[in-house]
């Protein structure tokens, strides 16, 4: 496929549906019953019938076959259906799929889904293959290599655990506005709640790290031409990429420098805007470290400028740029794999500009007017990258 081809599909698809379920805590409940719940209330979200889906996409730590297990569930038999695991971006990629699945004819109806019962179950078992130079050290992932991502940040641009916790605190604020946060009712953080929380992994402390919910997600996508005819307004996919260079951190070829530089820029060159066009940015912040990194290499700031970018709550609901204004892995919820959050949070806020009531907020939680917004998500340790912009119907 050439890079015309690919970029034929800008503003091909759209999103038309949108749900999530069980985030928090939904005890009780199996992560595969929480992913089908989030597809039965995307779809009525659509106005679409099960029996027209006949595209099925998911990814979780529960399921080696996500996919099929998903189907065999719902009593779907999909034309096409990719299971495709590539840690917490798996979602965002599992869109470019669908895209070019859709725009090629090969399916109506797709759906992208994840379920976790993680927080009720106490935690699961993350399906992974061994890691030779790095099991000796017996390190605590992911953990540990974002810790060293971060120290590593620290070394080369004389960035502080303050700079750091200023992002958990912005994070915080637009959780306080958001009445589906997991800590909304938690009040706000300062910067020293955050440095004096207990560490982690050096220089990581826990509000540093992201929350351990449950939680499931769904979106349904179709041709734009059909898009127009369903119950909600749909938000189109603009541009796409994604890009991988290591799975083991002890392979990363530069500790502060990720694979989103090459799929920040593919995607919005696809979209025909810039990172300054974006009305909001969503962002995969497993860790403080995320924010800072992916805001460089998106392109939204030139490499070692984030830290002072994120001062004076200028990523929070005060500030000129809005970055996770749902609160983010970090306060709003994290259920192992969060990058189908980072999509519902920019297809919301862009629904909601449209007229659309997707779900209350409290002042400052919304954003007037937002046309364009961009979802980046992460995958295993700074591994895998994807980057998506949407757009309403007038940035087509």
């Amino acid at each position: 496929m050439t890079k015309n081809d690919i970029n034929k599909l800008r503003g091909k698809t759209a999103v038309v549906g949108l749900a999530e379920s069980g985030c928090g805590i939904a005890a009780g409940w199996s992560a595969m019953e929480i992913m089908a719940n989030s597809v039965h209330d995307a779809l009525d979200d659509a106005g679409i019938k099960l029996s027209e889906v006949d595209g099925v996409f998911a990814a979780t730590a529960f399921h080696s076959m996500a996919a099929m297990s998903l189907s065999e569930y719902l009593g779907i038999k999909p034309k096409f259906a990719d299971g495709s695991q590539i840690g917490g971006s798996s979602f965002l990629s599992h869109i470019l799929t669908a895209a070019m699945a859709l725009d090629a004819g090969l399916i109506n109806v797709a759906v992208i889904a994840y379920g976790s019962n993680q927080k009720s179950i106490g935690g699961f078992k993350t399906i992974s293959e061994a890691m030779p130079y790095e099991a000796q050290y017996d390190p605590r992932m992911p953990v540990t290599a974002y810790a060293l991502a971060a120290k590593r940040y620290m070394y080369e641009f004389g960035a502080t655990r303050e700079d750091l916790a200023n992002i958990a605190v912005s994070a915080r604020d637009w959780a306080l506005l958001n009445p589906r946060a997991y800590t909304h009712n938690d009040g706000p953080l300062t910067v020293n709640d955050v440095l004096s929380a207990r560490p982690i992994v050096d220089p990581l402390g826990k509000l540093d790290c992201c929350l351990v919910t449950d939680g499931g997600a769904a979106i349904v996508m179709t041709r734009a031409d059909r898009a127009k005819d369903t119950k909600n307004t749909p938000i189109f996919m603009l541009g796409a990429a994604m890009e991988h260079h290591h799975r083991m951190v002890s392979e990363m070829p530069d500790l502060v420098r990720t694979s989103a530089i090459d799929s920040g820029r593919r995607a919005f060159e696809m979209s025909g805007y810039l990172p300054g066009n974006m009305d909001t940015v969503q962002l995969y912040d497993a860790f403080t470290i995320n924010t800072l990194l992916f805001l460089e290499d998106l392109g939204f700031c030139k490499k070692g400028e984030a830290r002072d970018l994120v001062k004076n709550n200028n990523i929070g609901p005060s500030g000129k740029l809005r970055v996770n204004t749902n609160g983010g892995g970090l306060s709003c919820v994290h259920p192992g794999m969060y990058g189908l959050f980072v999509t519902l949070e920019a297809l919301r806020q862009l629904r909601n500009s449209s007229g659309d009531n997707v779900g209350s907020r409290l002042d400052g939680g919304w954003i007037d007017n937002a046309k364009l917004s961009v979802a980046h998500g992460n995958g295993g340790v700074l591994s895998s990258q994807v980057t998506n912009i949407w757009g309403t119907a007038e940035t087509i």
